[in-house]
């Protein structure tokens, strides 16, 4: 019976990690070898090409005199007595260049062999029939390593303005042997072959030595970061030898600012959560050991304790439930925002009547004004938390018989929402930090309202989901403005969750700045 395994993933063929010296080595010795090479070539075909050139030199000036004493000789013509002098000497130059020397008459008739071995017989070679033209021929046969020089044997000596008159009656044939040349030759290459190798030598010395030299900064630059990653923020990575190091050690350099102030960030926050947590915890001890110390105290007294003791239970409560909140958006990023076409204007229209009775309690004016009908795509939940957030901030952090003022306006791409208020204000110094976890401006006021220190980070956060920005302006004294900018239409995000980029501030048209730019910083907080 066949079993069915299901389709077969296909594997994918990976290299592994390359080694850069080595690849330095090796482009270091091809560009050694390759000029090396190039001049071995070069110089072995230029020596060949001038000795071959040389031998044919020396040949030419041989035949040529040989050619001359036999026409003043008359050697073609006296067939009876031919000198003997003459023949000697022809046999023992043709020896010396190991070669043969042939003279043909001028019925093609081989009349003198150095050999003697084809006397008497035809030669009708190509050369032989140019040279009885008049012609001199030379050729080399580089296959078998033998030279060819074909010199015209006059039937006189004449004179320049004679020469035209002159018959050629005889052709002189120079056969000579390559192989001492070869033998030449290979002694020379021999001998570059020898150079190679100890140039071969000094290259590979050379490019271990500048591979070495090169890679040097990348071995001090890993050692760096290796104390880096065993735990030591505090180190500080420079090296700039080369550009690109330099580059390296300053992105590096921001990173491990930016861990030590993520590192700093994660130790804050367990402090002011563990401060913040402790605190209901201290009050209702307090208060239960106030009760338990207290014997026959009044059921008013009970019942009042008690209310102090829920409260501070509340407020625990709330904290947790702010942290949860932080710590799901932080872990699941625009993944968990539910977005829909929202009607904006009839969201603010119901945040604002929940708040109006908080506002009525300070007698604060709560107006809101609409420029034009606004729709975007938001988390209407988790939008509306943000923004209620804000308002509600604003009312409770302002002056009694103040005003809260929520505009709303759009153009063809954002949605602008500014909330302001007549209240204390924030101080400039302080403006920096009213996003951080916990942070407040004033603790004690916070504490009277109820604030958990984190209103502003989750509204922050939701913002920053919606691809949105927040802005803040303020004076101290003179009431505060934030600013909410988020895209009317959703555009898929593809960086990661907790990954976001800080994104800087932008107005609405036609708006001018305040005291604090509105540049993101990374965080949150409540007043």
């Amino acid at each position: 019976m066949e079993v069915n395994s299901g389709p077969v993933a296909k594997q994918t063929f990976h290299l592994p990690p390359l080694n850069l010296r080595v690849i330095l080595m090796a482009l270091l010795l091809l560009v050694g070898l390759v000029p090396i090479m190039a001049k071995d070539a070069i110089l072995t075909r230029t020596m060949r090409q001038s000795l071959i050139e040389d031998r044919q030199a020396e040949i030419q000036n041989r035949s040529l005199i040989f050619a001359s004493r036999l026409t003043r000789s008359g050697y073609l013509k006296n067939t009876v007595d031919r000198d003997s002098a003459l023949n000697t000497e022809m046999d023992t130059v043709a020896s010396i260049y190991n070669g043969r020397l042939l003279l043909v008459d001028s019925s093609y008739r081989i009349v003198r062999d150095s050999f003697h071995l084809s006397e008497g017989r035809f030669h009708l070679a190509p050369e032989v029939i140019r040279t009885f033209r008049g012609d001199t021929v030379s050729s080399y046969s580089q296959a078998d390593h033998y030279l060819v020089m074909t010199t015209p044997v006059y039937d006189s000596i004449v004179n320049d303005q004679e020469s035209q008159n002159r018959t050629v009656e005889g052709a002189l044939l120079f056969i000579t042997s390559t192989e001492d040349l070869r033998e030449q030759m290979g002694g020379v290459q021999n001998s570059l072959y020898v150079f190679d190798g100890v140039m071969l030598f000094l290259l590979l010395a050379l490019s271990i030595f500048a591979s070495w030299l090169i890679m040097k900064p990348f071995h001090e630059l890993r050692a760096s970061v290796s104390k880096v990653s065993n735990g030591d923020l505090n180190q500080s990575i420079s090296q700039n030898t080369y550009q690109v190091t330099a580059r390296i050690s300053d992105s590096l350099n921001e990173t491990l600012r930016r861990l030590k102030a993520l590192d700093q960030s994660r130790t804050d926050f367990v402090s002011n959560v563990s401060h913040e947590l402790k605190t209901p915890i201290t009050s209702i001890r307090v208060l239960a050991d106030s009760l338990l110390s207290m014997e026959d105290a009044p059921v008013e007294m009970y019942r009042e304790f008690m209310n102090d003791i829920s409260r501070e239970i509340d407020r625990e409560a709330k904290i947790i439930d702010d942290l949860l909140s932080l710590v799901r958006m932080d872990r699941q990023g625009e993944e968990q925002l539910n977005r829909k076409n929202t009607d904006i204007n009839e969201m603010l229209e119901q945040i604002l009547k929940r708040l109006r009775p908080i506002a009525r309690l300070n007698n604060i004016e709560l107006t809101l004004e609409t420029v034009r009908g606004v729709t975007a795509d938001v988390d209407e939940v988790k939008f509306s938390l943000a923004i209620t957030n804000l308002v509600e901030n604003a009312i409770k952090y302002n002056v009694k018989d103040g005003w809260v003022h929520v505009s709303l306006d759009a153009d063809h791409q954002f949605c602008y929402i500014r909330i302001e208020d007549s209240g204390i204000g924030i101080p400039e110094d302080q403006q920096a930090f009213v996003f951080d976890r916990f942070f407040r401006v004033d603790k004690a006021r916070s504490r009277e309202t109820g604030g958990t220190g984190l209103g502003l980070a989750i509204t922050r956060e939701i913002i920053l989901l919606h691809q949105g920005i927040i802005k803040l302006t303020s004076s101290e004294g003179k009431g505060s403005t934030f600013l909410v900018r988020i895209p009317l239409n959703y555009i898929e995000n593809t960086r990661p969750a907790g990954q976001r980029a800080q994104q800087q501030g932008g107005g609405q048209p036609g708006q001018t700045g305040g005291q604090n730019s509105g540049t993101e910083t990374p965080g949150g907080g409540a007043r």
